[in-house]
């Protein structure tokens, strides 16, 4: 429990979070924006709770993330889970938004980026999420680039993920990565995944095969130092599970245009992107969003599980 100088209680972790911290159970984070603003009711609820019961499959304790009434809550309670699934006043909060939301006593789910400084602020290494944010398309004239990349490069934190968002510029995005110093590796794949899709055509440097090896990476950053920079464990959706790669880009071109058409961006560039991709494959991207994440759900635990277990 963290408070502010006036006594206020500003980060607050559950009473299963914390004595599973306290006796070094696994523990894995789980971002809530997937269940405020990415799936319709009532099947967020539903998911919000079987992936929590993934991490519990896998060994380790879910640590689901998300700010209530201005108080940052590392693990919900079911209470709490259903307010942020039915809650239609809450927010999205990055991490620029975290200290307006406690001084106004404000509500929101949490994005990656205020996921993974909570976590870490918390005592938590590792984080599941489904796809990360990136530098956007025609970064060169709009300069618009996920606040995700700078909070991962100063955060000491595991993310498993399918990659970063296809809507993204995934090239620019990883040489961002690397300027920033953030490790990348694949797991047991060669290729950077392309979140909806099992590979963007992009190669990464690194190679994992296990959740052992990831937890060695962990131990590795630890023991050399140098600057928090996050694990990037790109892991990616099955070809079984993914979107038809012939429809993803046909309507992803029409999501462009029609973006560029309406004048649409900013912040709502990627909204509006993700949910024209819902629409035009009629559920299926979501479909595969949902697999994405389901699948870095259950490597995050064996990650955690095998990191508490090594220590």
């Amino acid at each position: 429990m963290r408070t502010t100088g006036h006594g206020e209680t500003i980060i607050k972790t559950s009473g299963e979070v914390t004595e599973a911290l306290a006796q070094g159970t696994p523990v894995v984070a789980l971002e809530s924006t997937i269940i405020s603003h990415g799936l319709p009711q009532p099947r967020n609820l539903a998911v919000a709770e079987e992936l929590e019961e993934l991490v519990r499959e896998a060994g380790a304790v879910p640590a689901t993330i998300a700010v209530l009434d201005g108080v940052a809550h590392v693990g919900l309670d079911k209470g709490m889970l259903e307010r942020v699934a039915t809650d239609p006043e809450m927010r999205k909060l990055g991490f620029r938004d975290l200290p307006v939301a406690a001084a106004l006593s404000a509500s929101g789910a949490t994005t990656v980026s205020a996921t993974a400084f909570l976590a870490a602020r918390a005592g938590i290494r590792v984080f599941a999420t489904g796809g990360l944010g990136g530098v956007h398309r025609e970064w060169t004239t709009s300069q618009d680039e996920s606040a995700d990349l700078d909070m991962l490069a100063r955060t000491r934190i595991t993310i498993v993920c399918a990659g970063v968002k296809s809507i993204l510029d995934v090239p620019a995005t990883l040489q961002r990565l690397e300027t920033r110093g953030v490790t990348v590796a694949g797991y047991r794949t060669d290729s950077f995944p392309g979140f909806y899709l099992h590979t963007s055509g992009y190669p990464v440097d690194w190679r994992l095969e296990s959740p052992e090896e990831a937890a060695a990476v962990m131990r590795a950053q630890d023991s050399l130092g140098g600057p928090e920079t996050a694990l990037i464990v790109a892991n990616p959706v099955p070809e079984s599970e993914q979107l038809d790669p012939g429809l993803h880009d046909r309507v992803l071109a029409e999501a462009l245009a029609a973006a560029d058409r309406e004048g649409v961006t900013g912040q709502a560039i990627t909204p509006f992107l993700l949910d024209f991709l819902v629409r035009g494959t009629d559920g299926a991207s979501l479909e595969a969003n949902l697999a994405a994440v389901k699948g870095n759900t259950r490597l995050a635990g064996r990650i955690a599980a095998s990191w508490a277990a090594e220590r």
